[in-house]
């Protein structure tokens, strides 16, 4: 039993027919933390006004059904506070109850603990669902947005018409390798892949495939999606339900950059399609499956959006969707996609329109888009029931008692989060909105999901100086006029621009946007703001520093073109399906990647990693040559104690030692860095099969020292033997296409670089000490 002492006493008000069979479970429910009063369906409306509970527990056997009673109760509590307990949910029933809005659908066999911790989850600011195991609830895997992205078209589509511009190249790379291999989708169609000469073309071509019935895709960005755009406007107004994936990305202005923008997007905001923005690589893979359910039910095209790089390039553990489902919840092709070039069905399409029907046509497409709502919504709750995963037109997290409340869109929207939940711990009431869809835009569900708000900050990862606001802050603002026409207050609304062309946007930056809401002096003159710039609208970023439970950091330093980014890449997936954790792995390069510095970022935790920001505190640094230390400064952001490794030809520790500028070593010894360090060209050009590996196989040998230093190991219990034949596993399925010998080979690296490292540190030992006049400080 829970002492009142433990935790907060919440209010719950239980409405039932059945007053004398629900007195046991009142007794119990008041014995972990409730205050119970109960009502009747005659005076629960009565009862919420006056009591304001904080939950409501509605039997869904009461007099004339659950349904009316919800609607009666939704104007006095918000219905994600209420929940419907029930004998059995029937799947379409549930599929109700969830597009409802409601809190949760609780089942009568739980025991009385279990439903009081549900009930207690209702009551807190985040609402936790109650629901049976998904049927389907996803294949792990470790792997980047655009792979996620490529796993689901592979199946669905009929084929992709595409000139992939960076940073989508990856997502069409990888559906032109099952094209080559000759692998059919999940109907039995082998796939197509057709690349014309420019993007205009192949928005064109997919034009073309799609009036005559097939599934198709598109995989574009920046400069690419805008050479489209004459073309997405046909595509809309014949109906046809394509699907286009955009890594999105800046457009060329002052500059080329070919890193995370919305830009692109919002040039194409007006075509008439769909978008969906993810804000993580499990949003990618779900909401294409969505995207294409929904397009074609409204026989309307869509477009999925992820942050480029941020997204299509990180690596994040991954749930994704089993080929039953997608076959259930997607369907043939031949059943639900329409072909107009079908000459039983003769149909004219594109004609010349004067004066006397353009405009008839025109508002006739409204009649698509009036449904739009409803049926992005009905596919998303079925999607929740099927797989457990659940999205929504917007996603609020912790806003109905905040004052204060950011909205975002894509990767930012994750980080969001994490800032809120650090906030809220120091007794803060603010909160955050995603918003998934930007088309259809969710209106009246923003506005009503910030009528409690003071101030609302919109961050946006675009700019439009000649507007009256960035697009999102526009949408925002109309919906709440229209609102406020309505008789609902108008909160304050600040526009702010940040990470634009993928600058980075830390934890601190977005605590600096609440910190803006807050200061009532500030934000009555502030209706602008940047993030992580100089400039007179700049705000200084927080101390907030937030790192996941059991986080433990890498950052990397090497060169375009030596397989740095693919070693992350195999340390990620390595460790994280070794010991069953979160991983998080993303690099960093400009355009002109090959030769010039590149850095990576490997994150490995005990729970979901929500920040996606350049990492600031790290635990092992990487570095490509000892030149790092003259380039740079790569022991920045390195813990007190943290590890430093080092490849050179070099086997004495003193040699290795005296190679390091003079401040490197005083302030490895001041701080108590370690120090490692190994040949690893040597030992690459010992074991590589070929002389053409000989490069890339010295990153492998960072797998290898990776497992000797980090904790892993020794927290999961394995020693060395158990280690190597767990590893053996992982190379095999990720080298296994290649023979044996390939696999053989990375082993012995792995295993030569986890034997032969040198703990420099340890070998010079006390034969060392800090200078006098060192200079340690940063």
């Amino acid at each position: 039993m829970l002492a009142d002492s433990q935790i907060p006493l919440r209010r719950l008000l239980i409405v039932s027919q059945h007053r004398a069979a629900t007195e046991a479970l009142c007794d119990h429910l008041s014995r972990h933390g409730f205050i119970v009063a109960q009502a009747s369906c005659e005076s629960a409306a009565r009862e919420a006004a006056g009591a304001r509970p904080d939950v409501v527990l509605l039997d869904a056997d009461v007099a004339g059904g659950w349904r009316p009673m919800v609607a009666a109760l939704r104007d006095l509590i918000p219905a994600g506070r209420i929940a419907v307990l029930a004998s059995y949910w029937h799947a379409d029933e549930q599929r109700e109850a969830v597009a409802s809005g409601i809190g949760g659908t609780l089942l009568k066999h739980l025991d009385g603990t279990a439903l009081a911790r549900q009930l207690r989850a209702l009551s807190e600011p985040t609402i936790v669902t109650n629901s049976p195991t998904p049927e389907f609830p996803g294949i792990p895997a470790i792997i980047d947005g655009s792979e996620a992205i490529a796993y689901v078209e592979t199946r669905i589509s009929d084929g992709a018409c595409a000139y992939p511009i960076t940073p989508s190249t990856t997502m069409a790379a990888v559906y032109q390798v099952a094209v080559a291999n000759g692998t059919p989708n999940l109907w039995g169609t082998h796939l197509k892949f057709i690349e014309p000469e420019s993007e205009h073309s192949s928005a064109s071509a997919a034009e073309g495939f799609a009036l005559a019935g097939g599934r198709v895709t598109n995989f574009t960005a920046g400069q690419g999606l805008i050479l489209m755009k004459e073309v997405l406007y046909v595509i809309a107004g014949k109906r046809l339900p394509a699907v286009f994936h955009v890594g999105a990305r800046a457009l060329t202005v002052q500059g080329l950059n070919i890193h995370a923008g919305h830009d692109d997007m919002m040039g194409v905001a007006d075509c008439g399609w769909g978008i969906f923005f993810a804000r993580n690589c499990q949003e990618a893979a779900d909401l294409t499956a969505i995207a294409r359910r929904v397009a074609e039910d409204s026989e309307t095209p869509w477009f999925v959006a992820q942050d480029g790089f941020l997204t299509t390039h990180t690596i994040e553990n991954v749930l994704l969707p089993e080929d039953d489902l997608l076959r259930r919840f997607v369907g043939d092709p031949r059943t639900t996609v329409r072909d107009l070039f079908d000459p039983a069905d003769a149909l004219m399409s594109g004609v010349v329109q004067n004066q006397d029907s353009y405009m008839k046509g025109r508002i006739a497409q409204r009649a698509w888009y009036d449904r739009l709502t409803e049926i992005t919504e009905r596919a998303m709750a079925e999607w929740a029931t099927l797989t457990g995963r659940q999205y929504g037109l917007i996603k609020e997290y912790k806003t109905e008692d905040a004052d204060y409340v950011m909205v975002s869109m894509g990767t930012m929207a994750d980080t969001a989060l994490a800032v809120v939940d650090a906030l809220r711990d120091d007794g803060r009431k603010v909160g955050c909105i995603t918003v998934t869809s930007f088309r259809p835009f969710p209106a009246a569900k923003l506005a009503a999901a910030l009528r409690n708000a003071k101030v609302v900050a919109v961050v946006e990862r675009t700019d439009e100086p000649a507007a009256a606001d960035n697009p999102l802050t526009r949408e925002l603002k109309s919906a709440l006029a229209d609102a406020t026409m309505d008789g609902a207050p108008m909160p304050r609304v600040i526009s702010v621009s940040a990470g634009l062309g993928s600058r980075d946007i830390q934890p601190g930056d977005l605590g600096a946007v609440f910190d803006l809401m807050a200061d009532d002096v500030r934000v009555k003159k502030t209706r602008r703001a940047f993030l992580g710039i100089r400039h007179p609208l700049a705000l200084d970023k927080s101390s907030l520093s937030i790192r996941p439970k059991g986080a433990y950091s890498l950052r990397g330093h090497s060169v375009g073109g030596f397989g740095s980014v693919t070693t992350n890449k195999l340390v990620a997936t390595t460790v994280g399906e070794l010991f069953n954790l979160y991983v998080q792995a993303y690099p960093r390069y400009g355009s002109e990647k090959k030769g010039l510095p590149t850095t990576y970022f490997l994150t490995i935790a005990e729970e979901p990693i929500r920040l996606h920001n350049e990492l600031t505190e790290v635990d092992f640094v990487p570095l490509f040559d000892t030149n790092s230390f003259k380039q740079g400064d790569p022991l920045a952001g390195l813990v007190d104690g943290g590890t430093v490794f080092v490849p050179t030809p070099l086997t004495d520790p003193a040699e290795i030692w005296a190679a390091l500028p003079p401040a490197t070593r005083a302030e490895i010894l001041a701080r108590k860095i370690r120090l490692l360090a190994l040949d690893a060209a040597a030992l690459a050009k010992q074991y590589a099969p070929r002389e053409d590996l000989e490069i890339r196989m010295q990153g492998v040998a960072l797998v290898g020292v990776f497992l000797k230093v980090s904790p892993f190991a020794g927290r999961a219990g394995l020693d060395r033997p158990a280690l190597m034949e767990a590893v053996r596993a992982n190379l095999t399925r990720f080298f296994g296409k290649r023979g044996s010998a390939v696999v053989d080979a990375n082993l012995a690296v792995i295993q030569g670089a986890y034997d032969g490292v040198i703990d420099v540190t340890e070998a010079i030992g006390g034969k060392v000490a800090v200078p006098v006049r060192a200079e340690v400080g940063r």
